[in-house]
């Protein structure tokens, strides 16, 4: 899937992380399609700050969960977020940085190219 996915810049998606192991497939990277509800296309380097942001909002990203064999995210880790809480967290003034060469293009679905550059890395 990834061979034909492309990210904002309109060229082939790239990894966004493999530690931990990222994106609605767990592949290692933000992929989309139908069943993916969430839309879990942006590509961010998560802060202790939306995290924190993403908990109150009802979404613990912080916290391990062995079942779903998920480690919990810390500061610096990279993780394909869903794109309205990324742009929930942009409306707030907290959106984490994103790679934009790692971010799915359908995230131009919910935000714009302009938000995105403005917290890429």
């Amino acid at each position: 899937m990834s061979s034909k996915a492309l990210n904002v810049l309109g060229l082939p998606l790239i990894p966004c992380s493999l530690d931990p192991v990222t994106g609605y497939y767990r592949d290692g990277c933000c992929n989309t399609d139908q069943h993916d509800l969430g839309s879990h296309v942006i590509c961010a380097v998560v802060s202790d700050e939306f995290l924190s942001f993403s908990k109150i909002r009802g979404n613990d990203l912080s916290t391990p969960r062995p079942e779903y064999n998920f480690p919990g995210l810390k500061d610096g880790d990279q993780w394909c977020l869903c794109a309205l809480r990324w742009r929930e967290a942009f409306s707030a003034g907290i959106a984490p940085t994103v790679r934009l060469e790692s971010t799915h293009q359908r995230a131009l679905d919910f935000v714009s190219i302009e938000q995105l550059k403005e917290y890429a890395e």
